[in-house]
């Protein structure tokens, strides 16, 4: 009998195919269909970073600023060198209206990888 997660009744297979599912999801621009699906996967491995980040992203792409701001902030308490994860709480402090924070943030990212998009967005002076 395959092992369930919670009182779902739901297998790691079914969390795998409902990860793939939301990344279907936000790609064809429903975030909300996507958060929905990962807050179960989330609920039953709240430690997988990669759904975590994936839900940061479909918040972010939703305009949910305050929850994409938590969970990138919890992405990069895990892996404080994804220079990803700073780019897109930068542009999420950017959408905030909090420039300083935002500045931080991108040069972090630029620093962590010299990403061509990071590098502009950073703007460092020459």
């Amino acid at each position: 009998m395959p092992e369930t997660s919670g009182s779902t009744g739901r297998t790691p297979e079914t969390h795998v195919i409902d990860f793939r599912a939301a990344e279907q999801l936000l790609n064809a621009r429903d975030p909300r269909g996507a958060v929905k699906l990962l807050d179960e996967v989330i609920a039953a491995h709240p430690e997988n970073t990669a759904a975590r980040l994936l839900r940061a992203r479909a918040f972010f792409a939703a305009a949910q600023l305050r929850p994409a701001e938590l969970e990138f902030t919890i992405v990069l308490e895990r892996e404080p060198d994804n220079a990803f994860a700073h780019f897109a709480l930068a542009r999420t402090y950017e959408r905030q209206g909090r420039p300083d924070q935002a500045k931080r943030h991108f040069r972090l990212a630029a620093a962590l990888d010299p990403n061509p998009r990071y590098l502009k967005a950073a703007r460092f002076e020459a």
